[in-house]
């Protein structure tokens, strides 16, 4: 039975991954277009901030997505990586695109304070996890 799992799970894998190359190259595209877009449009070769920061926040998205891809096959193909570790770093990614783009004048100081929270606590727990993970690391070497 566990054997049947492990095979329909590698199957929903290999899907997914197939499915994320899809939305990478489609994003990819769209991405070409809007700046081919941009530049072609009076004032040409010179787009404004706000397409700037499109265009920025569009490659950081499909950076994440590439990071999220080679996560998938890493982590499934390979038993030895600790998933959680593996989550913790997207969830940095993600969090740091979000922070990159941000409008810091729209936001009040307790919304700031709280996504510091965020990225302080995501900071801590991914160091906790390689911090264990090493120290585990240690003591098998030491017992053989």
């Amino acid at each position: 039975m566990i054997e049947k799992f492990k095979k329909f799970q590698r199957m929903i894998i290999f899907s997914l991954m197939i499915m994320m190359m899809l939305v990478l190259f489609l994003s990819t595209l769209d991405l070409a277009w809007i700046i081919i877009k941009d530049i072609i449009a009076p004032p040409y070769l010179l787009p404004d901030v706000k397409e700037l920061l499109e265009i920025f926040g569009f490659v950081l998205l499909i950076l994440i997505g590439i990071e999220l891809t080679e996560t998938m096959v890493k982590t499934y193909e390979s038993q030895s990586i600790d998933h959680a570790q593996v989550v913790m770093a997207v969830a940095i990614i993600a969090i740091s695109r979000k922070v990159i783009l941000l409008e810091v004048n729209d936001l009040n100081g307790l919304s700031l304070l709280g996504i510091a929270a965020i990225i302080l606590s995501l900071s801590i727990g991914y160091f906790l996890l390689k911090w264990k993970a090493n120290s585990r690391g240690k003591n098998t070497k030491e017992e053989s």
